[in-house]
């Protein structure tokens, strides 16, 4: 697994007053919220999860390895998110794997651009300059435990800032079948559900990277193999949608 105590350093407070959240977003959150009860619902009715929808088709989970093959990417969003799994001293503790999630340019609203920040190279096809936006560990069992964020280096991604990457979030949405119907719809209810504290690891992400950088500065932070992973929480999505559905409530 992970070491645990070289990262707890990362984890990041993200308490959330959800009577501050605007009614539309609550609204948004509550209904994300029961798209995942249901998706959970119809999956348990024949011993289904979420993990063993992603690897279907595959006899063997190698490390490493995305699944699916090629990434879950929809043409017309252009989110992106893929499966996959470290060796098991590399995992979080009750980790099975992990799902990593993106957005191309091509989906991205006018005026974002990639962060100036030291290493940036601009691809060679604009569409590549793709970001990161949560990583998400589930357990053995199919379900959700865990937000981080992660550097650079280690999904290959092009740097935005952390309130730009926030905007994005609005934007990732994986509408089509392939491979997994359920997975798609989850993920992409998951984003929604967590959005408050997803912005909280990702200005946690850019705090932590620049405090790193100020202690290093002999070298290039967002290429850094000692850093990785930049901040993190743990997460409930019962928790989040009753917790939504009460601030909505205290509204009527």
């Amino acid at each position: 697994m992970r070491d645990e105590p070289n990262i707890a350093k990362f984890q990041t407070d993200v308490t959330v007053d959800f009577s501050a959240l605007s009614t539309a977003d609550l609204e948004a959150m509550v209904e994300a919220g029961r798209e995942i009860v249901e998706i959970y619902r119809v999956l348990a009715k024949t011993g289904d999860n979420l993990v063993g929808e992603i690897l279907k088709g595959h006899e063997t989970f190698f490390e490493w390895d995305h699944y699916p093959t090629g990434d879950i990417y929809d043409h017309q969003t252009h989110g992106q998110f893929y499966y996959h799994a470290h060796p098991l001293e590399e995992r979080f503790q009750n980790e099975h794997g992990h799902f990593h999630t993106f957005i191309r340019p091509r989906g991205m609203p006018p005026g974002i651009k990639p962060a100036p920040v030291p290493g940036f190279k601009k691809p060679d096809d604009p569409d590549d300059a793709l970001s990161h936006l949560i990583a998400v560990a589930m357990t053995k069992q199919g379900f959700p435990f865990r937000l981080f964020t992660v550097n650079r280096w280690v999904t290959g991604e092009v740097w935005y800032t952390h309130q730009d990457v926030t905007t994005l979030l609005d934007y990732f949405k994986i509408d089509h079948t392939q491979p997994s119907w359920p997975v798609n719809r989850w993920v992409t209810a998951l984003v929604r559900l967590f959005k408050p504290q997803i912005a909280l690891l990702l200005a946690a992400r850019d705090r932590n990277v620049f405090a790193w950088a100020e202690r290093h500065p002999d070298r290039d932070v967002y290429e850094d193999r000692e850093l990785e992973v930049t901040s993190f929480a743990d997460i409930s999505a019962e928790e989040q949608t009753r917790a939504a559905a009460a601030a909505l409530l205290a509204r009527k």
